[in-house]
């Protein structure tokens, strides 16, 4: 019996210097219950009756208690704590990564809106034409970029199970409708090459009423050495250069068909086409170029197959990293509330 309560004051300052360790600063017990368990505890060891062997079992069950208590909060707060520093890097390279992109599409939305209404797109004579427009394109672009990276961003840093799903599944959806896009252009590229003949037709029509449609015209056959579609003739579709036309352009082909519209100077000549139709090709390739576009275009593709093929492989790339730790952050979200609740409950 002697040895009851030495062995009940060494749980106690063991269990005082566990919660001292663990940033308690309240006593075990208070002071008034501290000096009667002293006082318990002489009285027990000096005494000989059998009810200071109860109370010595009651202490030693109460203190019992009290660890166990003390291991399930330390196991709790330990269960809740990151399990390591990926969690954190994935976390946050998910909001930096998803910030950016969101600064981008509200660049690219501001440079559609920009684009449509400097045009005056929204005109009643022009509104028709709205859907061909490049710059609807861009603000269509923007707008859905900037809503899904402020969904993903907003998901990650709030850690709301319901937008990082909505992230997620947009982001699957996404590479699904790529890889899909990229099978269907591989085995269709025939038809393809007839999508871009009626496009570039469309945007010769339309060369001197679009200003966006003439400055790709003009990159595509200044940068590809080209000129209309097939051949340089085909721009007798327009109604400027068409050689019933009355004005001064008629039977010529624009300044970007010219193999040197600067003709040593730094302003681009914008007679240098005039009456190019005319001329036989023999004549005509030493002013303006001859071939069409659309052969310039796949041959640069078959030039750049591996560049080409490689960018797609790091676009796919990151989104699926971006998919895989949106899916690891759900996981760890769901896995802490989870222990969260465990805890809760075994308080009850």
């Amino acid at each position: 019996m002697g040895r009851f309560p030495s062995f009940g004051r060494f749980l106690f300052f063991w269990e005082r210097r566990n919660r001292f360790q663990n940033g308690e600063n309240k006593p075990l017990i208070p002071k008034g219950d501290a000096t009667n368990t002293e006082g318990t505890s002489s009285a027990t060891y000096l005494g000989t009756h059998d009810s200071s062997g109860s109370q010595t079992s009651s202490t030693l069950s109460s203190q019992e208690d009290s660890t166990r208590a003390s291991s399930r909060n330390v196991f709790s707060l330990r269960a809740l704590s990151p399990s390591s520093w990926s969690d954190y890097i994935f976390k946050y390279l998910l909001i930096t990564s998803n910030l950016l992109f969101t600064v981008l599409g509200l660049v690219t939305l501001v440079v559609g809106l920009w684009g449509l209404i400097n045009k005056e797109s929204f005109a009643q004579e022009k509104i028709s034409g709205i859907g061909t427009d490049p710059m609807l394109l861009f603000a269509f672009l923007g707008l859905i970029l900037a809503l899904l990276s402020v969904t993903g961003c907003v998901g990650a840093l709030r850690e709301n199970i319901c937008l990082l799903r909505t992230f997620s599944a947009t982001v699957l959806l996404l590479v699904a409708a790529q890889v899909l896009a990229a099978v269907v252009l591989y085995s269709l590229q025939g038809q393809i090459v007839e999508y871009l003949r009626s496009g570039m037709l469309a945007a010769m029509v339309r060369y001197q009423d679009d200003l966006d449609l003439r400055f790709i015209t003009d990159e595509i056959q200044t940068g590809l050495q080209c000129c209309g579609a097939d051949t340089y003739r085909d721009w007798e579709i327009n109604v400027y250069f068409n050689c019933s036309a009355p004005g001064v352009q008629a039977c010529g082909v624009p300044p970007s068909c010219c193999i040197d519209p600067l003709e040593n100077g730094t302003v681009w000549n914008t007679q240098c086409g005039v009456g190019a139709q005319q001329l036989d090709e023999f004549s005509a390739q030493s002013v303006i170029f001859l071939g069409g576009c659309l052969g310039s275009i796949s041959r640069w593709i078959e030039q750049h197959s591996g560049v080409i093929v490689t960018g797609v492989i790091i676009l796919l790339g990151v989104q699926i990293l971006t998919l895989f730790i949106t899916t690891r952050l759900l996981q760890k979200i769901q896995w802490s509330r989870a222990q969260h609740d465990a805890y809760l409950q075994s308080l009850q």
